[in-house]
């Protein structure tokens, strides 16, 4: 039997469900997109070079046409890949990628969120050496939508150093004890004794715990042509903080980490108490949400503080949001 040329044709086109099937349900979505795409992306480095990160994005739109099957995917994709092929990561470009999401899906969206994630590396020097090396710093960028408001906020994870202060306290007490045991009936003391002592394990019977610790510290910007302050962000809290951890060390640098670390005894409170202070002199920081966590070596639980700026129908510090 002979096939018609319509026949043919309508055989061989590919069927567009989405675009022309409706809903079985109808029912309006607030986010449909993307997660986990892979894509190269350019962010302003130290001294304004610009640096290549491998980023983890995701991009959304809502559905606001409760009978629509879907979106269309793979705009959301190939505009990513057209906008940031050629652009420097930063507000303009933010702003530029969600217009483009809710232009290209007329109709359907009014809304649209875009998220950044990468590993941020920056080369820092030895506290005191001539050496240095390489520091990586979890970062997220993120922006939204809503109408015609657009907002952009940045988060960073800073790893730092944090020694508990009553452990201080104890470990100078046993180290008194012992002092009194050692020169015990010494009416007199000789000061190169007493020197020695002190540079000796029988002198220094005790030392505070310490352990790595991070904070998480998320910003709503409200400068969008600017480009993202990212390292300006992390210089900040690790001057406040003052104990970073380190990377290429020798002697010299971690005899001055310990002297640091000494010199800035913190319990949790404290580490958020210092960045909160710091983040409240930044006008640029419309709000901002922190969490520090000390991942204690002498309990199997972690220490953790939490604060916000406290704005009006900003940010609120719940227990369950960890943002990087």
């Amino acid at each position: 039997m002979a096939v018609s040329n319509h026949t043919q044709s309508a055989s061989q086109a590919m069927p567009d469900v989405a675009s022309k099937h409706r809903a079985h349900t109808k029912a309006v979505l607030d986010w449909v997109g993307m997660s986990q795409i892979e894509m190269p992306v350019v962010v302003e480095g130290p001294h304004h070079r610009d640096v290549q990160v491998n980023a983890k994005v995701q991009a959304y739109v809502d559905l606001i046409d409760p009978e629509a099957k879907g979106i269309h995917m793979s705009r959301l994709y190939l505009g990513l890949d057209e906008i940031l092929g050629d652009r420097r990561l930063n507000g303009q470009t933010l702003k530029k990628l969600l217009s483009h999401f809710t232009e290209s899906h007329a109709g359907l969206s009014r809304g649209a969120h875009v998220e950044f994630r990468f590993d941020y590396l920056v080369r820092r020097p030895a506290l005191k050496s001539k050496y240095s090396g390489w520091k990586g710093y979890a970062v997220m960028i993120a922006a939204t939508r809503t109408g015609e408001q657009f907002d952009v906020e940045m988060a960073v994870d800073v790893p730092y150093s944090s020694t508990c202060p009553c452990s201080a306290a104890l470990a100078r007490q046993l180290i008194q004890k012992q002092f009194e045991n050692d020169f015990a009936g010494h009416t007199k003391v000789d000061v190169n004794k007493v020197i020695e002592w002190l540079g000796s394990e029988k002198g220094i019977v005790a030392t505070p715990h310490s352990q790595r610790s991070h904070a998480l510290v998320r910003v709503r910007l409200g400068a969008w042509q600017d480009e993202m302050p990212i390292l300006a962000l992390i210089d900040r809290i690790e001057s406040v903080l003052k104990t970073a951890v380190q990377t290429a060390v020798k002697r010299a640098d971690e005899q001055e980490f310990a002297r640091l670390n000494g010199q800035n005894l913190m319990f949790c409170e404290d580490a958020a108490r210092r960045i909160k202070a710091a983040l409240d002199k930044v006008p640029d920081y419309l709000d901002f949400w922190l969490r520090v966590e000390h991942l204690e070596s002498l309990h199997a639980h972690d220490a953790v503080a939490m604060a916000t700026k406290g704005v009006k129908d900003g940010y609120v510090a719940s227990a369950t949001v960890r943002p990087l």
